[in-house]
């Protein structure tokens, strides 16, 4: 399944895309040695940003040709994720949405179904910039520039 849109750190991480419809996502991933901490669990900027990504998919699920930015993020972690090479799964869920904003949640579960993290957020819709691959490949490069929420 496909995300819909190119994101390289989401691909160098390796998520996959189970469910993207109806206010929900679900994605798996499986943690790499690089992506552990010294505790050989799996980072916590490694499981934010898997809750980021399944709360961002759930949010563009209802309206897929929009691109959503994170304005907010609150994680709660209940238990290390295992850092043992089994997979990690993510469940985003809308709660709401108005206009310009999706108002999310989503849990990582390990492979036994225990909850590790959860996390609420709010994002606001964009629209999708059209890119050309010279035009996508510069901006890979450029210096990144603030994205304005107004």
């Amino acid at each position: 399944m496909n995300f819909g849109a190119e994101i390289p750190f989401v691909t160098l991480l390796g998520f996959t895309l189970e469910r993207f419809e109806g206010g929900e996502s679900t994605l798996g991933y499986t943690p790499a040695p690089a992506h552990l901490n010294s505790f050989a669990v799996t980072h916590g900027g490694a499981c934010m940003t898997l809750l980021d990504v399944a709360m961002a998919v759930a949010a563009r699920s209802v309206q897929k040709d929009m691109g959503v930015v994170t304005i907010e993020m609150k994680t709660s972690f209940m238990r290390p994720a295992p850092g043992d090479g089994s997979k990690l799964t993510a469940r985003g869920r809308l709660m709401h949405r108005s206009t310009s904003l999706a108002f999310t949640e989503a849990t990582i579960y390990d492979a036994k179904g225990q909850a590790c993290a959860h996390a609420t957020g709010t994002f606001k819709y964009v629209r999708r910039q059209v890119a050309t691959d010279v035009e996508a490949s510069a901006a890979l490069n450029a210096p990144l520039s603030p994205i304005s929420t107004d």
